[in-house]
């Protein structure tokens, strides 16, 4: 009945008689050591908003310590507040939840932290949208401290020689550059100029155009370049405008380059007539491929990997 649910509770300070107080049966606050965070949604306003925002409570609790604070916070005095600092970032309404599902912590943060953290983004002058972008991109970009953030963007700038736009462009294009560990990044800043021997201006060059390299892993790079230079027999200039095969499956590079091979059409250096770019050796459906490159089947090229 549904009149019921306008009536206000009791005050907590009516006197009532010991008959009256032994017919109510509190409500159990919280199930007793529950192992998952769905047995709390009935009893807890905030985890119910969570839920409907669309955080999937299953994950947030794979997360360290992250059901705990959840069920420490109130909706209207800690959680909202934050999410609406989240939607004046940028962070859309239908993003909201996978974003809280990823990052849950940020709940526990204090505003102004956050706010100031924003503020340095500003002072280095990314632009509105691009914070939001970076924001949506590394849900734990705003957990680090302005300390962090500025002694991250500076060993980028310093340990490439970057530019400070080309800096900010390398962080817009892969922000979990700011929140990830730094030795992944230093190792295969090694790997690229002692093992692979690119020059440092072609290292620059490199993670300028593509990014991920920084966080490849080494043994995929040092495999993908051997091929790529030593079999197929592509030059570092080369791969220094091309520096996007390096995020292509080895297997797909082996296999296009075999079959070119094959027909008599692996030609990879651009002063003769029927060159091919690595662009097009890679990045092209295998239809296209076989058309417009190999100027073959689909047919032929299924033939010829049978026989591989």
């Amino acid at each position: 009945f549904s009149d019921w649910d306008d009536i206000p509770p009791s005050s907590a300070l009516e006197v009532i008689s010991e008959e009256e107080a032994v017919q109510i049966i509190a409500e159990p606050l919280l199930p007793i050591q529950s192992s998952t965070l769905r047995d709390y949604v009935d009893h807890s306003e905030t985890l119910a908003k969570l839920v409907h925002l669309g955080v999937d409570l299953s994950q947030v609790e794979k997360r360290q310590k992250a059901g705990q604070l959840l069920l420490t916070l109130d909706f209207e005095k800690d959680v909202k507040k934050i999410l609406l600092f989240l939607k004046d970032v940028g962070v859309e309404d239908n993003q909201l939840g996978p974003f809280l599902t990823k990052n849950p912590y940020i709940l526990g943060e204090e505003l102004e932290a956050l706010e100031t953290r924003v503020a340095y983004l500003k002072s280095k002058k990314f632009g509105k949208s691009e914070i939001a972008q970076m924001v949506s991109r590394a849900p734990y970009l705003l957990l680090f401290s302005v300390e962090r953030l500025d002694n991250r963007l500076g060993f980028f700038k310093n340990e490439l020689g970057l530019s400070v736009k080309k800096t900010k462009d390398l962080v817009i294009r892969l922000p979990r550059l700011l929140t990830g560990k730094i030795e992944p990044v230093k190792e295969n800043l090694q790997v690229c100029q002692i093992e692979l021997g690119f020059q440092r201006n072609e290292i620059q060059q490199i993670v300028c155009k593509t990014p991920k390299i920084l966080t490849a892993s080494k043994k995929r790079l040092k495999q993908t370049f051997d091929y790529l230079h030593n079999i197929m027999g592509i030059p570092h200039h080369m791969l220094t405008r091309f520096p996007q095969v390096f995020n292509s499956k080895l297997l797909r590079i082996r296999e296009r380059h075999m079959f070119l091979a094959f027909l008599g059409r692996a030609q990879y250096d651009p002063a003769q007539p029927s060159y091919i770019s690595l662009d097009q050796l890679v990045s092209l459906p295998d239809e296209v491929f076989c058309t417009e490159i190999a100027k073959a089947s689909m047919q032929d090229f299924e033939n010829f990997l049978k026989t591989l």
